[in-house]
């Protein structure tokens, strides 16, 4: 079971090789939420088993291990295969989308993204 604090903090793993990138999500969510940050896909994969956070966030494109890869890991494996994803990418072709939603994502968002929308999702999950 994945864990959530009293408070209402969810855990919240996020995966992207942009330094930039997560520390704006970390800006935008650390404030109401626990954020546990991995530089590529393969190091995603090892803190979800790790850590079994509430949401995962994945950036598409990544060395070492892309997000696809990372997402189907994660599906793959009875201790994470539950732990809702979003893949959080600046791709934005259908055919990506499609692709990740049948991999198992469970939202797919486009940056660059707005704040409370992100918010809502994480909150929504």
């Amino acid at each position: 079971m994945a864990y959530q604090a009293k408070s209402g903090r969810k855990k919240i793993l996020v995966a992207d090789d942009d330094a930039a990138d997560r520390k704006l999500v970390r800006m935008v969510l650390g404030k109401a939420h626990s954020v546990i940050e991995a530089g590529d896909g393969e190091q995603a994969v090892v803190l979800a088993q790790q850590h079994k956070p509430d949401v995962i966030m994945l950036d598409m494109m990544m060395p070492r291990k892309d997000g696809l890869t990372a997402c189907s890991e994660i599906r793959a494996n009875p201790l994470t295969k539950a732990i809702p994803i979003i893949m959080l990418t600046g791709v934005g072709y259908e055919l990506n989308e499609k692709l990740a939603v049948s991999l198992g994502v469970n939202r797919y968002i486009t940056k660059p993204f707005n704040a409370q929308d992100l918010l809502d999702v994480i909150d929504g999950l």
